[in-house]
């Protein structure tokens, strides 16, 4: 008889050590829009035991970072009263008391920092396992169903002056009206003429705000002819052919856009305003979806990278599962929140929910939008074209359009070097594809406190344009959790067992890792070994 003999358990493994998630639910949504309610009381109403996470109302300090959303130091006070912003955001939201009243366990200001399930490299979690986090703690949330609704981000771009408080996203101005109630501005310049720049016009204009001009830098306006019309006949310039040059400022921020005509840069005019809207576009918000390993792909119709998904909501994932605009912009969201969740329960084996419940096949396909990233790719080339390379592609790390274009390390280093100074973004290219992570190690751009949410598509397009490479084969940068800027107080916080802490000094079990330098090539480096100790 054989006799197998197995090695001993390696005692610096994760394995059988990581800690149960502090709570346990069988579906978690992450973001209360349209989507996560709709799919929250659809699973409600199936039965299922439901927790609904949303970020909003957003703490003060993140708001003042542009987190989520570009903010740009036109919240007024009113964002320092937490209760009031919660009696707004129910108040703005009545399907969020809607799955509230249908047993929904609703937690908002609360971030989702990070998203886990097993996989290739991951095989110690005995469940999927979200990171939450709120102002004070931090912990962790077990799931058997991920639902992803995290919405859609601002696509920002930059311009002289555009680093000052005034100039923000259409989309943070959508949360600073409706949302919160709390928009400090008065009178506004919208960039772009499309679809969002209408709907933000449109919306500014019901709340009594001012609108000097809508600015497009096409030749032709791109939203519908009839509401540009209604926008004109309010007396409201529509500025095609023309690209913003620079913000004018003072103690507050904004008091003017300075712009010129794209064909002739040389014709200038100044605008009075207090605010500049950037509503060239919006951004899927994937970052759960990159960190937990879901496939993505560059998808210019729907927005830009996306995850892969079914008809359903599934991704590559099997417990993941996405609705909304992060999936794709467009499409009814209230109804692709209903497929996902009956797709997520399904997948447990939970029975179909009974007739007469808005229980409606899935859609054929999301519906696509124009080419979202052509229409950038103008903005962009325009901006770079008349405002040149002094202008800073990120702003965190004050990174400039001509550092990026030229590759040059940060400045912060005063370094020299000959040969770094005959590398630039084409002869990068000659190498082999661009990626966007290798530039933010040679450059530092996109490495600031926003997490590149202010610079990540516009320094792709930068990359493009001075390689001259198709901007769609530009790959998405990592995200990696956290995916909001968490203090260290709060992330300390998490507990993990005694057994995992016990051997965090070795890391990964690599012993020589941990010998000091003197010991190498002694009889002292070899006790290490033989001992398994790091000391």
């Amino acid at each position: 008889m054989t006799r197998l003999i197995l090695p001993a358990p390696d005692r610096f493994s994760i394995a059988g050590k990581v800690g149960a998630p502090d709570e346990h639910a069988e579906l978690v949504i992450v973001g209360a829009g349209p989507a996560g309610c709709a799919a929250a009381s659809e699973a409600a109403r199936a039965g299922a035991q439901v927790v609904l996470i949303d970020e909003n109302p957003v703490g003060a300090g993140l708001i003042g970072m542009d987190v989520p959303l570009h903010f740009g130091g036109r919240a007024s006070n009113a964002v320092q009263t937490p209760e009031r912003l919660v009696e707004r955001l129910l108040e703005s939201n009545p399907a969020l008391g809607e799955a509230w009243e249908l047993g929904v366990d609703v937690r908002l200001s609360t971030y989702a920092w990070g998203a886990w399930v097993n996989g290739p490299g991951l095989r110690a979690l005995s469940t999927g396992v979200l990171g939450l986090a709120d102002e004070t703690r931090s912990w962790t949330l077990g799931f058997d169903r991920l639902i992803l609704a995290t919405g859609a981000r601002d696509l920002n771009l930059s311009f002289a002056g555009s680093d000052q408080p005034g100039v923000m996203g259409a989309q943070a101005l959508h949360a600073l009206l409706t949302r919160y109630d709390a928009f400090a501005g008065r009178r506004l310049v919208i960039l772009g003429s499309g679809d969002l720049a209408l709907a933000t016009a449109e919306l500014a204009l019901a709340r009594g705000l001012d609108i000097a001009a809508l600015v497009e830098v096409r030749d032709e306006a791109q939203g519908d002819a009839g509401r540009l019309a209604a926008l004109e006949g309010r007396g409201i310039d529509i500025l095609t052919g023309h690209v913003p040059l620079a913000a004018e400022g003072g103690p507050d921020g904004v008091t003017g856009l300075v712009f010129a005509e794209t064909l002739a840069p040389e014709r200038r005019r100044t605008l009075a305003c207090d605010t500049v809207c950037l509503a060239v576009g919006a951004v899927p918000v994937i970052e759960l979806f990159d960190v937990l390993g879901v496939r993505c792909a560059m998808v210019p119709t729907r927005g830009g990278h996306v995850p892969v998904v079914g008809a359903d909501g599934a991704t590559s994932l099997a417990e993941v599962f996405a609705a909304g605009d992060c999936a794709g912009l467009g499409g009814d969201a209230i109804e692709a929140g209903r497929v996902a969740s009956r797709a997520a329960l399904a997948s447990l084996g939970r029975p179909a929910i009974e007739a007469g419940t808005g229980a409606a096949s899935a859609p054929a396909s999301t519906p696509s939008c124009p080419d979202a990233l052509a229409y950038q790719l103008d903005w962009a080339r325009a901006l770079l074209a008349t405002g040149g390379a002094d202008v800073l592609a990120c702003l965190c790390e004050e990174v400039t359009r001509g550092e990026l274009l030229a590759v040059q390390p940060p400045r912060y280093l005063d370094w020299r070097s000959n040969a770094m100074a005959r590398r630039d973004l084409g002869t990068l290219a000659d190498d082999g594809p661009l990626n966007l992570d290798q530039i933010k190690r040679l450059t530092r751009a996109c490495m600031g406190a926003c997490q590149a949410r202010r610079c990540r598509e516009q320094v792709a397009m930068m990359m493009a344009l001075g390689a001259g490479v198709p901007a769609d084969s530009i790959p998405l940068a990592g995200y990696r959790a956290p995916v909001r800027p968490l203090p260290l107080a709060v992330l300390a916080d998490m507990r993990e067992p005694a057994e995992m802490t016990e051997n965090w000094n070795v890391w990964f079990g690599i012993v020589t890792q941990w010998i000091s330098y003197d010991d190498i090539g002694t009889e002292r480096e070899d006790e290490q070994i033989r001992a398994g100790m790091p000391y």
